[in-house]
């Protein structure tokens, strides 16, 4: 165990392998062990024993209660508190929590989004512990992962499918493996590692802004004189109180077991940066929750708010959750480590193959992984990746592949002179980096950058895992297909799928006019917003898919749309609602008391006969920009309620996209406006500028 300060120790509540291998019989061990690899049921009398176990660390760290944690599809965490007190013989309490706790919970499924799978007469749902993330101690409860089923068993989670596809993707991985000869390998696993990106503001400001409690977001907000055009916030100085928040969130991570390990400054003015180290996609999405939850806890501590919206302050760069993602082996491999000769490295070429085949076959799923409300507010603009999917390989491997495919060889350099002495010559990675691309390739890894910040990874990465086992298999059929040496069956692959799915790589500026123009040539989708992308979800294909990979049935994924369609809604619906609030009842009642102070001074000084005619020229303006802001509340308030009334989850939406968002924008358009001509000690809440640059 790693001391990290006088008092805490990395993981110390944590239930990790360690406690469980010192405290466990060898016997429950070796069962858990096995229940957790799939290879046989969990006995009620391993349970039991480590239920007990469980229950005494726990306990020894404070912990009164124990909860099922769980991810229900509403992109937060959930979990229903039992105590361990139970009554005695003697009437005294004891503590206790049998197997049968462990190993299953009962909470209310009809409670929460299911999309038509529960009913509030069909109230039963059940939590069943994973095995393959850890336990661990929080606010003095014991916290165990969990996925959460219906009754009759669908998938009412984000774990479940992550955790049945991390299976498919390992079996097609392996078939890979066995085709190109490999039969030590037994096991392929997806690894992930989340980067989260960030605001902190003053909580007390916060806290005089109804949008950022509510929405996460300013719906409301004049840009200030400086954003983050000097580039002058990036990995720069820490401010005081950050660096004081950063380091216990660090502590509180490390304790936790999460391996927190980089930290910095992002562009925008008081926007920052959490990345982890690898871990499994399973326990990599768990971490994550727990970062983000964290994140808040720990803010308001230091009288901070943290804010995880993709887009809290309009006009300057919004906030992304970039998704490392890559497949080992249990023996060390990595599939997408390309070596210091990648054209002759045959895992890393069929590997990339596949993932080129898998982006351009299922661009629209790729987009739908990462389909929220204020995803929209952020994709597309020159801080984020366009809502057009390519893959990004980076010059070196795309002419590798462009070689391939021409049937011709293909030779790699890596070495870079800096015209210094040749001690500070290095080799350099076998590709650059491009932060423009929504999915990259950076070394031995790809990053998908599409996802919002407020979302689980979890959807993400079970698209990615469902698409990769379906290329995979699709690669490991064609090699046992093909007669010949192993190079000689991969080149023949790979140039197959260069040839026909090259156009998905693209290595130029993705914010470039010049390649919207280009991906439409190539035929590429361009799928603008969340309510479009929910439908891809929902297409033949896609359907079939995760059919055919047991990670989804079709009325699965069927639910799973009509809860997004009705999320949208709900969220413009709030934030509908909360700029009416705002706008009527603050915003335009403060313009139109200092119009009034205005006029005042314009009779005033008309009676002493004197000009008035600048006090009555800024009147004037006030007057008309109030007019239009009047009519654009007015216009907003038809066209929410109009919306509220129609009952077809996907119209509702749709109706919410192309006409209240419209006046949404309207009303924001002219109460900035105002906002640019009343003095700060007028305006009703705090502004841009207090915000960004009060921490």
């Amino acid at each position: 165990m790693v001391r990290i300060s006088e008092t805490r120790t990395f993981g110390e509540k944590l239930f990790s392998e360690n406690i469980m291998k010192e405290r466990l019989s060898n016997a429950t061990w070796e069962a858990f062990c096995a229940a957790r690899r799939g290879s046989a049921p969990l006995s009620s009398d391993a349970a039991q024993e480590i239920a007990s176990v469980m229950k005494d660390w726990a306990i020894a760290l404070g912990a009164t209660h124990f909860t099922h944690w769980f991810q229900p599809l509403n992109e937060v965490t959930a979990g229903k508190h039992d105590a361990f007190l139970s009554p005695g013989e003697d009437g005294c309490a004891v503590m206790e929590f049998s197997g049968k706790e462990l190993v299953r919970g009962e909470p209310d499924a009809s409670s929460f989004p299911s999309g038509g799978l529960r009913a509030t007469f069909e109230a039963r749902g059940y939590t069943a512990w994973d095995l393959t993330s850890p336990a661990f101690v929080l606010d003095r409860t014991l916290y165990i992962p969990s996925v959460f089923c219906s009754y009759t068993g669908e998938a009412l989670d984000k774990k479940t499918p992550l955790l049945r596809s991390m299976d498919a993707v390992g079996r097609a991985a392996l078939s890979v493996l066995r085709a190109l000869g490999d039969t030590e390998t037994k096991s392929v696993t997806p690894m992930v590692g989340p980067e989260q990106e960030y605001f902190l503001v003053d909580r007390e400001l916060y806290e005089k802004r109804m949008d950022l409690m509510i929405c996460g977001r300013t719906l409301f907000g004049s840009k200030p004189p400086k954003g983050q055009e000097l580039d002058d916030h990036y990995c720069g100085r820490l401010r005081l109180r950050v660096s004081a928040f950063m380091h216990e969130l660090d502590e509180e991570l490390w304790a936790l077991g999460v391996f927190a390990k980089t930290k910095h400054n992002e562009v925008a003015p008081a926007q920052h940066e959490l990345a982890v180290v690898y871990s499994t996609a399973n326990i990599a999405c768990d971490h994550n929750h727990l970062v983000m939850e964290t994140m808040r806890r720990v803010a308001k501590r230091h009288s901070l708010a943290c804010l995880l919206h993709e887009k809290p302050f309009a006009g300057v760069s919004g906030s992304g959750k970039h998704v490392n993602w890559s497949l080992t082996t249990d023996t060390g491999k990595n599939f997408f480590k390309p070596g210091c000769e990648p054209e002759n490295n045959p895992l890393f070429l069929v590997s990339m193959a596949a993932l080129m085949r898998g982006v351009d076959e299922y661009q629209d799923l790729i987009r739908y992984s990462c389909a929220n409300v204020g995803n929209d507010d952020r994709l597309g603009a020159a801080e984020a990746p366009p809502s057009i999917v390519s893959l990004y390989l980076g010059e070196a491997l795309s002419g590798i592949f462009t070689s391939l495919a021409a049937g011709q060889d293909a030779v790699h350099k890596d070495e870079t002179h800096l015209g210094l002495t040749p001690s500070l010559d290095f080799t350099r990675d076998t590709t650059d980096r491009n932060r423009t691309s929504p999915c990259a390739f950076t070394g031995n890894k790809v990053e998908f950058r599409m996802c919002g910040s407020s979302a689980s990874v979890s959807r993400p990465c079970f698209i990615i895992n469902t698409i990769m086992a379906e290329e995979l298999s699709y690669v490991a059929s064609r090699l046992n297909e093909l007669e010949g040496d192993v190079m000689s069956r991969v080149r023949t692959v790979v140039a197959e799928i260069a040839r026909t799915h090259g156009r998905i790589l693209f290595d130029g500026d993705n914010y470039s006019e010049e390649w919207h123009k280009e991906a439409l040539r190539r035929g590429l989708a361009n799928i603008t917003s969340t309510v479009e992308a929910i439908g891809c979800a929902l297409s033949e294909k896609n359907v079939k898919l995760f059919e055919k990979h047991g990670i989804l049935t079709a009325q699965e994924t069927k639910s799973r749309a009509e809860v997004q369609y009705d999320l949208y809604s709900k969220v413009r619906n709030i934030e509908s609602l909360i700029m009416i609030e705002m706008a009527g009842r603050n915003i335009i009642p403060a313009v139109m008391d200092y119009c009034g102070t205005l006029a005042r001074d314009v009779k005033n000084l008309l009676a002493i006969s004197c000009d008035a005619g600048d006090y009555k020229t800024i009147l004037d303006f006030l007057l008309s920009l109030v007019h239009e802001a009047k009519v654009a509340l007015s216009a907003l308030e038809r066209e929410h309620e109009a919306a509220m009334q129609i009952s077809d989850e996907k119209e509702r939406a749709e109706a919410y996209r192309d006409r209240v968002v419209v006046q949404m924008d309207a009303l924001r358009t002219a109460c900035d406006k105002l906002e640019e001509h009343v003095p700060d000690k007028l305006w009703p809440h705090p502004t841009y500028l207090d915000l960004m640059y009060r921490v």
